[in-house]
């Protein structure tokens, strides 16, 4: 797993410092904001990947005396703050484009061919990068990555969006839709930044896992039953790739210690056969309500 998050990384990495050269060169042959601004957005993305990579690396270490629980949320870490880029580069793009059509739109005259053609390329190269990105972030479980291919996506969109505003200005000749399709873009990649922060951010505060995680969990434990278990917590966070697991059961007071310990193991077994990557603890406490309390009362 770790190969592949830091094979996923390094590809970013190059696409980003290749894609970033060409736009901004390109950017300023052509005179055209659009590309300009776009070039800023992938050399953002080129940041994110650095930290994606860095992250990585960090994660994978062991726990040591200052991070007992392992470095899992270097990854969330990564996340919000490329989270937080996607929405800086987009705060951007809309600050430069009112800039240009509240200065000297008449003015504003760029080679539009140049710039489609940049375009259509990026929208390319980023739309199989950004799909490898998220396929690997999905496969091992990294917030990190994950994140880093939900903001090379972002580009993709901005990107098309932009292209279809050069091929507008093309046919029209309004050179002034430039920096509008700009602005609009820029709004739709807001919205992706603010829903990963909210993702990134919940992991970094300890919020608990996904529904459909505490059902797997749940049903775990419901093939329990028929030993007399019961449930009385069941508490989750994650960290990086790592599914944090409390569990605070009831189990009947005649058990024996080894006993107790086996189906202790066998939940732990199954929860991590269900979820992949999990850290599950389990106290157990004994039910004197249950069918043998007679036996415990003797105690």
């Amino acid at each position: 797993m770790n190969t592949l998050k830091k094979r996923a990384a390094l590809v970013s990495i190059l696409s980003n410092a290749f894609l970033s050269g060409i736009k901004f060169l390109f950017g300023l042959i052509s005179g055209s904001i659009s590309l300009i601004s776009e070039a800023l957005h992938s050399f953002g993305d080129l940041i994110a990947s650095l930290i994606a990579f860095y992250s990585v690396i960090q994660s994978d270490k062991p726990a040591d005396t200052n991070h007992q629980f392992g470095h899992g949320k270097f990854e969330d870490m990564a996340g919000f703050i490329e989270a937080f880029l996607i929405v800086l580069s987009a705060c951007f793009i809309i600050y430069v484009g009112f800039e240009k059509i509240i200065s000297k739109p008449s003015s504003y005259v760029f080679k539009a061919d140049i710039a489609f053609c940049v375009m259509v390329f990026s929208v390319i190269v980023n739309y199989f990068v950004a799909r490898y990105l998220i396929k690997t972030g999905n496969k091992t479980d990294s917030s990190a990555i994950e994140g880093d291919g939900y903001h090379l996506m972002t580009d993709v969109y901005s990107s098309f969006g932009i292209a279809i505003g050069l091929l507008a200005v093309k046919f029209t000749g309004i050179y002034i839709l430039d920096p509008i399709i700009a602005i609009l873009t820029a709004a739709m990649i807001l919205k992706t930044g603010f829903s990963l922060m909210a993702k990134t951010g919940g992991n970094l505060l300890d919020s608990s896992l996904p529904n459909e995680n505490i059902e797997i969990i749940n049903s775990v434990l419901d093939n329990y039953k028929s030993s007399n278990l019961k449930v009385k917590s069941i508490q989750t966070s994650k960290s990086g790739s790592t599914k944090n697991i409390v569990l605070v059961i009831y189990l009947p007071c005649n058990l024996t210690l080894k006993e107790t310990h086996k189906i202790c193991d066998d939940i732990e077994q199954k929860i991590e056969l269900g979820l992949k990557n999990t850290h599950v603890v389990i106290h157990a406490e004994p039910d004197c309500n249950c069918e043998k309390k007679s036996v415990c009362a003797k105690f």
